[in-house]
Formats: structure tokens, sequence, C-alpha cells
């Protein structure tokens, strides 16, 4: 006969296993991943250790190398989230200009719904066997085969993302954030600051919407004209 408030041995069984396991969830690879992304929206970089991540799930920071080796490995998994939606379909059917301008689209979409990990995966470098890889792999490919020199098709690549993720972030900011009131010193900026917001608030547009359409089509623009001109044969 067990004493009043003393616990039996499978009472105590469970109270120990239940802290190597996540709360609701089987422990998984794509769990750990998923809440590191969560905690990077909510807290930044520097709040989703795997000891925060750990906390978050309800298990001990152990338990999750058992899926995930370390920091460097969780960032590159979480890049992989990201990228994993970002569609590349339309170069299987599109043109390749049709093609870059859908895959802009997906890509700013991607990166702009969570902007702490705009400047984290701007200058991280690709882990070896990295998913992400397989993206530009297949942009590379569609480019290649279009007519675009192989030595080119890079430059291209990393040109329209650097201004993609400038954009994303660009999409976190206030609508208003350039606004110059009524000052009369800069009358060529005010104008255009005015006339702009009239415009829009006709379209029902955001601002930073209208700027990535804007720098996207003279991007691409640019980008067909520079086709059109390539020696062949």
């Amino acid at each position: 006969m067990r004493k009043n408030g003393e616990k039996t041995q499978d009472a105590r069984g469970a109270q120990r296993r239940g802290a190597g396991r996540p709360r609701g969830r089987v422990l998984s690879r794509q769990l750990i991943l998923e809440t590191g992304l969560r905690l990077i929206d909510e807290r930044g970089e520097a709040g989703a250790g795997m000891r925060a991540i750990a906390q978050e799930l309800g298990v001990r920071p152990s338990s999750l190398y058992n899926h995930v080796s370390g920091r460097d490995e969780l960032i590159a998994g979480i890049r992989e989230l990201i990228s994993d939606r970002i569609d590349t379909s339309a170069f299987d059917a599109e043109p390749w200009h049709q093609a870059l301008h859908d895959w802009a689209h997906a890509y700013r979409a991607a990166f702009a719904a969570h902007p702490p990990t705009i400047t984290m995966f701007a200058v991280a470098p690709l882990e070896p066997g990295s998913r992400t890889a397989l993206m530009y792999d297949r942009v590379c490919e569609a480019l290649h085969g279009a007519g675009w020199p192989r030595e080119r098709v890079l430059t291209i690549v990393v040109a329209l993302e650097s201004f993609i993720l400038g954009s994303a972030l660009d999409s976190s900011a206030a609508d208003d954030m350039l606004d110059p009131g009524s000052r009369i010193d800069t009358p060529a900026f005010t104008a255009a600051y005015h006339e702009r917001a009239r415009l829009l608030a006709g379209t029902g547009e955001r601002p930073a919407d209208a700027a990535f359409q804007a720098g996207l089509a003279a991007m691409i623009a640019g980008l067909r004209a520079e086709f059109a001109a390539l020696p062949r044969g």
C-alpha cells in the first residue's frame, strides 16, 4: 500500500518520459525546423537556438540532436523550409522571361512571410547537400536551355535574387516609411510621394508591391533586350 502523495512507479516513469517528449506532437526533424522558423519570426535569429526550441517543445535539448546535428544543420534546414515553398514549375512550361517573372513573385512571397530570415540567408553560404541548391539548378538549367550562355546564367539569378530579397524586406516596412509630410525644401520628392499616394489609393496596391512590379518589369525587359542581342549560331 502506498502512502498519500506517494507516486506509483508507473507515474514516476511517465513523468521521466514526459521530459523527453514534445507536447502534443511526435518529435521530428520537420517539427524542430518549423518551430525554429516560428521562433525566428517571433524573436529573431538569436531567439531560435537549440535550447530555445527544446524549451518551446517541452523536451530536453539532447533530444533534438537525434534529429538535427547542431546549429548549422538547423539553419540550413530552415532555409530549405522556405526555399521549398518557391515554385519553379513555370520553368517547365513558360518562356524563360515569364518563368523568371513567376519565380520572382514566388520567391518574394516566401521570404516576405518571414522577414527576419531575409538578412540571415542573404549572406549565408549554402550547406553541402542543401535542397535549396536544387532550386538554383532548375533555374540555371532552364535559362541555359532557353539559349543563355552558361557563364551568364548564375549572374542573372543572383542579380534577380538580390532585387527580390530587398523587395521582400521592403514589403515588411510601413507603407508611409518615406512620407515627407508637407516639407517645402524637397519639392520634387514631396510631390512625387503624394502623387504616388493618390495613384495607389485608387488601385489599393501597396507602395512596396508597386515598386516590386516596376523593378521586376524593368529587369526582365533589360534581360530580354540582352537576350535578343546574343550572337546565334
